[in-house]
């Protein structure tokens, strides 16, 4: 019978952005205090561990830190870009899809997590993404 064993580590950003063509207040720019639940899985090594927890920090959280958190998301595509470059161009993050919560952690588990994790063994199989405390997503990988 085959098994899973995943180490798990939470991490919290600040971060903003706007959903293009949402019916209600989310199409206004906001930001979120987003909570990034991760799960790794991979076999573990000598000691009993899958990945210990600071390198989860090192390769997972710290990039959040560095690339994410206190800036904005904006879509390629929103008609409010070029109004915003020229206004902070530097807290931009512009992305490739509408920056809903869906968007957001998928993009992060298919295309951010391999890159990071490249080389450890392991691999980010879920990630919940809380964008309040009441409201979150979870996009895991079969």
């Amino acid at each position: 019978m085959g098994r899973l064993i995943t180490a798990e580590r939470y991490h919290d950003i600040c971060c903003g952005h706007r959903v293009v063509g949402h019916e209600n207040k989310c199409k206004y720019l906001h930001g979120h205090n987003y909570r990034f639940e991760f799960s790794v899985a991979g076999d573990l090594d000598d000691i009993g561990r899958v990945m210990d927890f600071s390198v989860i920090k090192e390769k997972l959280c710290e990039w959040l830190e560095q690339n994410l958190d206190h800036k904005f998301l904006i879509w390629k595509e929103d008609p409010f870009l070029e109004q915003m470059k020229k206004m902070d161009e530097e807290s931009l993050v512009i992305v490739d899809y509408n920056p809903t919560a869906e968007n957001i952690a998928q993009d992060f588990i298919e295309n951010i997590a391999p890159k990071l994790l490249e080389g450890t063994g392991t691999k980010l199989v879920k990630l919940k993404l809380w964008e309040t405390r009441k409201c979150s997503v979870t996009v895991e990988l079969k």
